[in-house]
Formats: structure tokens, sequence, C-alpha cells
């Protein structure tokens, strides 16, 4: 993985994250060098990061103010989406409440309105009616679809977006292949957390089933050839509903979060290292609880001990060989107790392969390139 913050996992891997999601080299290089030094300096240091990440996104949106000014709609389409990388980047990394974090979000957003309405991309804004409410997501249709298209439900980590599942390679991938993409915030991610108060909750078949029930309402999407994608903690959401939403016709976990209540054990007894800053403040926002003390006594419920072998679906299971944030022996367990499946891979990326780190942080293009062949392959 590229390191530019000595020691500091956890800044380099967000870093790297924003490279394989659209961000380009130089730009980061340049932005990060004067908060390099800060890379030892804890948490504390934080708002720098965002600083340097903010800045970098608040001049690419100037320069595409100035190509909308000369009639270069699509140079300035690029320049925003960029921009949106480097917002999401600082924000993602802040104390909850901060509210400088809240003005990043926001203009993250803003940077993604203007690429989808200057930009050239066959993606539309949509809503998921949820209950009493409703969750956004993105919806993306494959330039080489037919006529009815077969479409992956795309869902998040414990920190992740719509906005980062777009920049990162997957998307371009399926649609090589003639697949769609609908990208939700579902519960306890992105807008459905930030701006209208969804949480998180175990049973992610019933938002899921959501967006199932959203694809059946569109002409254009063919109803037995919807899978779902879910990586980091999405590796626990993506299985848990294809185990009980019957109408996904495959399902992937990238990234196998097999029992994420018991890993939260492990990182309160101080094993392994967190992925992101202020972390049980961000779990406990994430999952509606007021404390640490409440939060331990509900993280046991996920887990997938006894709900994958409910999966009747094709059913891959991927895994980085160095990941530093999921032990690789969940990988092993979520695919052995998935033996209901009547077609069932296990794949561990290898230093030769790339994409060793979490979710592919190292390269994400090698675990899209697997994904999307061995989606295709089925629907």
């Amino acid at each position: 993985m590229f390191e530019p913050f000595p020691g500091n996992y956890v800044w380099n891997l967000s870093t790297n994250i924003a490279l394989n999601t659209g961000a380009q080299l130089n730009e980061v290089l340049d932005a990060i060098a004067p908060v390099i030094p800060l890379s030892s300096s804890g948490d504390d240091a934080t708002e720098a990061y965002l600083e340097a990440y903010e800045d970098l996104g608040d001049r690419l949106v100037g320069l595409a103010e100035e190509d909308l000014a000369a009639g270069h709609t699509l140079s300035a389409a690029t320049k925003y989406e960029r921009a949106a990388v480097y917002y999401l980047t600082g924000e993602r990394m802040q104390r909850v409440g901060n509210e400088r974090r809240k003005v990043a979000y926001r203009k993250m957003l803003d940077a993604v309105d203007a690429f989808i309405q200057h930009g050239a991309e066959p993606v539309t804004r949509v809503e998921i009616p949820f209950g009493d409410s409703a969750f956004p997501a993105l919806f993306y249709r494959a330039p080489e679809a037919s006529e009815k298209t077969p479409v992956i439900v795309h869902v998040n980590g414990l920190d992740s977006t719509k906005e980062m599942i777009w920049g990162a390679p997957l998307r371009t991938e399926l649609a090589k292949r003639g697949i769609s993409m609908l990208i939700v915030d579902h519960p306890g991610v992105g807008e459905a957390l930030r701006l209208r108060g969804l949480t998180a909750v175990p049973e992610s078949e019933t938002w899921a089933g959501a967006c199932v029930d959203y694809l059946l309402t569109r002409d254009d999407v063919d109803p037995n050839r919807i899978g779902i994608v879910g990586w980091s903690l999405g590796g626990y959401y993506a299985p848990r509903a294809a185990a009980f939403e019957k109408r996904f016709a495959l399902c992937v976990a990238w990234g196998a979060n097999y029992n994420w209540g018991e890993l939260q054990r492990r990182r309160a007894d101080r094993e392994g290292e967190n992925p992101v800053p202020h972390y049980w403040e961000h779990v406990q926002w994430v999952w509606g609880k007021n404390d640490f003390e409440s939060f331990m006594e509900f993280a046991p419920r996920i887990s997938l001990e006894g709900v994958v072998e409910h999966i009747t679906v094709p059913f891959l299971v991927t895994h980085g060989s160095n990941d530093r944030q999921i032990p690789i022996e969940y990988a092993h367990a979520q695919y052995q107790n998935a033996a209901n499946s009547p077609d069932r891979e296990l794949h561990i990326f290898t230093p030769r392969e790339g994409g060793i780190e979490h979710v592919g942080g190292d390269n994400m293009l090698p675990g899209a390139s697997f994904i999307a062949d061995w989606v295709a392959d089925r629907i």
C-alpha cells in the first residue's frame, strides 16, 4: 500500500481509497505535503487533514467554474467529480458533530450534483421509499446494457458513502459487461445517516428489500437478474440481505465481515487497528447507541453465524491476504458455513494479484475485475 504518512495506517488507507476512487496522484501529493509531519500526532491532527483535502476540493471547484464560464461543461464535470472525492476524503475522518465536517459534506454533495448536471454519465439520483421515510441512491444505467438491464445493488460499509462507491472501479467494470448499478446510502451511512437520521439496523434485508421494490418499478430492469454486493461492513449487510430477501439472484461479499460484533470486542481489548479516528463515537452514531456500554451489549447481534446457511443463490466471498481490519479466518468461516448456496466461491487476493489490503485499499481494480467477471458469468 502507498504510505505517504509514516506509521499512520488510518491516513494512509484513506488516501489510498481516494486514489482508487478518482483522485489524481500529483494533486494529492501537493495537498498532503504540509500535513505529513503531523501524521504522528494522532486524532488531534485530523482537522489539518480535512483542511488539506478541503482546500484541494475548493481549488478544483474554482477551476470547474472557470470551465463553465468558457462553455467547457465536460471539463468542468470531471473537476467537480474529483473535488467531491477530496471533500469526502477529508470529511469522513472527522469527529461526529464537527461543524467543519458538515460544511465539507455539503460541499461534496454540491460537487456531485454539479458533476451529474454538467457531465455525460448515464446516472440519476433516485429515492428509495423505506417505511415512513426514504434513502437516496444513484442509479447508473450501463451504456452497454440490454433493454432489460441486470442490476447490482451495491451497499456500503461502516463509513463509506455512495459517492465513494461511484468512484471505485467496480461500477465501470460491471458496465463493460452490460450490468447496471444501484448505489445506495442505506440506513447507517452517507445522507441517510448524516441528513436524515436513519441509523443502521442488523436486519439489512429490510432496506435491501426496499431497493428491490424500487427496481421492480422500473421498466428497464430485468427483475430476475438483480444481485447484491457489499464491501467492508457491507460484507455483513449483503449476505444477511441475500439470506432473507429471496429476490436477489446472487450475492458478493467484498471483505468477509462474518462476525462484526465479535470484532468489536477484540478492538475494545486493543487488538487490531481502528479504521477511522474517533472510532467508538462513530460506531455509536452509526448504530444509534448513546454510550459505549449499550453499543457493546448490542454488537453481538451483528453476526452472520446461523445466517449464511440461509443463502440459496450463488455466493462469492473475497478477501485480501493482508487485510488488517477483518481477520482472514472470517472469510473461510463465511464460505464454509454458506453450504446451501448452490454455487459458492472463496477468493483470497494475493500480492501477485494485488488488492491485498482491506477491500483492496491498496488496489481496487483486481477485486473489481474479478467480481465483475464472476457476476457476469451468472447474470
